[in-house]
């Protein structure tokens, strides 16, 4: 077995060695001389994760060849699978993302997705995901059958949605978006029945085997997606029940407040953080008094305003400074390495092997939920085996459920088709549609911060023309709308190194703390 993987964005470190390692847990693939490409525009963090993967395959004795350029040519050329992982723009385009929105009042957790941050990284992103499969329907492995193209970057739906209309199957390119979103609520489910009905909570970061006792069904669009159907140790559990059991666990009810008061009214709970979740709708993040009744500041994905942006910053300062340290960690046995619950790694081992493989996959509707638009990206179950990708249809979503994800998608639709054409007005009619944005700005406010994102972003922007920018310019230099200086409902600042290993050292030692005190409970249990 011989085949070429290229990951465009490899500079994604962390990221990118979890993907590679597990690929090489598949036994056929640890195996064979399978090349594993990376490409990144950034030498240094091309040479960094190049290092790192190379002493793991040694380490490991594996036949493996790898390869590193900034030539994304080179990295595409005779791939049979490109996974993409980028960031245009990186973190200096994202922090406009979140710090311009917020002198208008719009207060973001991740902005990556919708609302004003997701809404423009969109518009940097798609030129790019063009252009690689530009390259790829000339370079790729498509005499093979066709190449895959596993999108892992957000925004996911837009993404995905542009390379479709772009390049389709009749061009001998499949693209498939991925996320692990269903995955970690999943966990929270098991956990959460687990504590109702007074069962042991499974603990450990093998996330599979939770799925022994608890299964589920979901459907929707990527960070709207709705647990449809969901079964505890063969019995299925109402609606009642879950709120019951969210309500109830002691963590749960203190982070999750967002996600379980949409599981109150709509009767679904979510796949998205409550982070993420809270800006995606109109009702949590719109008045800066009440943002904090709504989040938890325990954990940056639990609605921290810019949360994101800072652990981001956080962990490319520590990575580039500790380095050294996590070269010289490098090359541990595989043996102890549990493969992640990333989806990527088990549709290449189905492709190649005809496992199958069961998941929930981010494809053109076309009937798949009845409810939605055919054209758009719905994330639904599915499973893979040699033959390809095969989604369940015929789904239909509760209306409530439903109209939340309609007017995402009428916003993914039209910043999609913005992107495309280079279109300013469209842009702008996007953001005016966004539910948060349109909850908190009025026309003339969405108009100015628009055209300040676009000059702040203009180096990121080929798709629009440089007469657009300029006018935009212009009409900044005579605002009509009064910004503020903001940093947000529930900012926090970025830490230094040394206050991250400090914070890290303390989270061991109350784990470890922790653990103690379980096993020595289990003993007390057990004697008694």
């Amino acid at each position: 077995m011989s085949f070429k993987i290229a990951f465009i964005g490899a500079g994604s470190v962390g990221f990118t060695r979890t993907l590679t390692r597990d690929l090489w847990k598949v036994a056929e693939f640890a195996d064979s001389k399978i090349e594993i490409a990376l490409h990144d525009i950034s030498k240094q963090n091309l040479s960094m994760i190049r290092q790192i993967l190379a002493k793991d395959a040694k380490a490991n004795k594996l036949p493996c060849k790898i390869t590193a350029t900034t030539q994304r040519r080179k990295a595409l050329e005779g791939a049979r699978y490109v996974i993409n992982c980028t960031r245009i723009g990186g973190l200096e385009a994202f922090a406009t993302d979140i710090d311009i929105p917020l002198k208008y009042g719009v207060d973001q957790c991740v902005g990556d997705t919708l609302c004003a941050g997701g809404i423009m990284y969109g518009q940097r992103n798609i030129p790019q995901v063009l252009a690689f499969q530009k390259d790829m329907v000339e370079l790729c492995d498509n005499d093979h059958g066709q190449a895959l193209f596993l999108n892992y970057a957000n925004p996911m739906a837009m993404n995905t949605w542009a390379a479709l209309d772009a390049y389709d199957r009749s061009e001998g390119i499949k693209t498939v978006g991925l996320c692990h979103g269903v995955e970690g609520g999943w966990k929270q489910i098991d956990t959460a029945l687990a504590n109702l009905f007074g069962d042991q909570e499974i603990e450990g970061h093998d996330h599979s085997t939770h799925k022994d006792r608890t299964q589920i069904i979901c459907a929707g669009i990527n960070h709207q997606t709705w647990y449809t159907h969901v079964c505890y140790n063969g019995k299925m559990i109402d609606s009642d029940t879950l709120l019951k059991a969210f309500e109830a666990h002691p963590t749960y009810s203190k982070t999750e407040k967002v996600r379980i008061d949409v599981l109150k009214r709509f009767g679904f709970y979510s796949t998205e953080s409550n982070g993420h979740l809270s800006e995606y709708l109109p009702w949590y993040r719109k008045r800066a008094n009440q943002i904090k009744k709504w989040i938890d500041m325990s954990s940056w994905i639990n609605g921290e305003t810019g949360g994101y942006l800072r652990v981001c910053t956080e962990g490319r300062n520590w990575f580039k400074t500790d380095f050294p340290k996590w070269l010289a960690e490098a090359g541990q046995s595989l043996t102890d390495y549990n493969r992640s619950s990333e989806h990527g790694s088990y549709i290449i081992e189905s492709l190649e092997t005809n496992r199958i493989y069961r998941g929930h996959f981010n494809v053109r509707n076309n009937g798949i939920i009845t409810n939605l638009p055919s054209d758009c990206i719905i994330e639904a179950p599915g499973y893979v085996d040699a033959t390809g990708m095969n989604m369940q249809s015929g789904i239909t979503l509760s209306q409530a459920c439903a109209a939340t994800c309609n007017a995402s998608v009428s916003v993914q639709r039209m910043s999609k088709d913005a992107a495309v054409n280079g279109d300013v007005t469209l842009l702008k009619q996007a953001m005016l549609h966004d539910p948060l944005v349109g909850a908190m700005l009025n026309p003339e406010e969405i108009w100015q911060m628009t055209d300040e994102l676009l000059v702040a972003q203009s180096k990121w922007l080929p798709n629009y023309a440089r007469a657009d920018i300029n006018a935009a310019k212009k009409r900044l230099a005579n605002p009509t709308v009064k910004t503020k200086t903001w940093a947000g409902a529930a900012r926090l600042k970025v830490q230094s190194v040394a206050q991250l290993r400090k914070s890290k050292q303390a989270s061991v030692m109350a784990a470890d703390k922790a653990a103690a005190q379980r096993s020595k409970d289990a003993k007390v249990s057990k004697s008694a």
